[in-house]
């Protein structure tokens, strides 16, 4: 894995509130390589949220380099960064972000729409192929509310998908979810990077970060550890040692 997706040099962000500056991130540095699934873990006022803001190019940072897939994003125009983030990053959220009346295949479709130069068929096959890889091309008519939270956020994954961006990028993917969906998902997520996926997952929970190869750990705007997880938990048998469904 020498191929870097994202690195980080020294990456500080401070707010102005009134009369106070806030530093959220006091230095952060760290590299992310082709193929890696990363967790990113801190508590409330970690600089967790602020980190994935800058990661997902939503926000630039006070000082600092931030390249990824080789570009310093940290220079790029307000314009530039909104190509970036269709193009190479697929997000994926805690909220799922779907239009309610609109249809799991239209849902995926959407980032596709930044892309003139697609057909409209061409849209519908790609759109159809990420949510063949997420397990879900039997109900592509079906909207949101006609779906589980966990069909809802794999109708999200493969949102995420749709474009083959360079990084998967999630935050909190697993917040509404209980424990045995939340498998589920972390089972997809283990499948997609086994398939070559560049994951980037952000949450505050340890045993979903224990489905990662390695955890980056914030505290107080800093990295405090960087660890490679020796023993990456399956998720597949998490899910399959949880008792009976009917008896959950």
């Amino acid at each position: 894995m020498n191929n870097k997706i994202l690195e980080l040099n020294q990456i500080r962000r401070d707010f102005v509130m009134g009369t106070e500056t806030v530093h959220a991130l006091k230095g952060v540095s760290f590299e992310v390589h082709a193929g890696e699934f990363l967790t990113i873990m801190g508590s409330s006022g970690s600089g967790k949220t602020t980190l994935l803001n800058l990661l997902g190019c939503l926000d630039k940072p006070t000082s600092g380099n931030y390249l990824l897939d080789g570009t310093d994003v940290s220079a790029l125009s307000r314009n530039e960064l909104a190509r970036v983030r269709n193009r190479k990053i697929g997000f994926v959220f805690q909220a799922y972000n779907l239009l309610p009346r609109t249809s799991a295949l239209e849902n995926v479709e959407l980032p596709l729409f930044y892309n003139p130069s697609l057909t409209v068929r061409e849209r519908r096959d790609k759109a159809l192929s990420a949510l063949e890889a997420v397990k879900l091309a039997d109900r592509l008519d079906h909207t949101p509310s006609q779906l589980s939270g966990g069909q809802q956020q794999r109708v999200a994954i493969a949102r995420a998908l749709v474009n083959q961006p360079v990084m998967i990028l999630a935050d909190e993917a697993t917040g509404n979810l209980d424990t045995r969906t939340s498998y589920e998902i972390m089972s997809l997520m283990q499948d997609l990077n086994k398939e070559g996926k560049t994951i980037v997952f952000v949450t505050h929970e340890p045993d979903i970060a224990a489905f990662s190869r390695r955890t980056v750990t914030l505290r107080d705007g800093k990295v405090v550890k960087d660890t490679i997880n020796e023993n990456v938990r399956s998720a597949r048998e998490a899910l399959d040692a949880l008792p009976p469904a009917e008896d959950y």
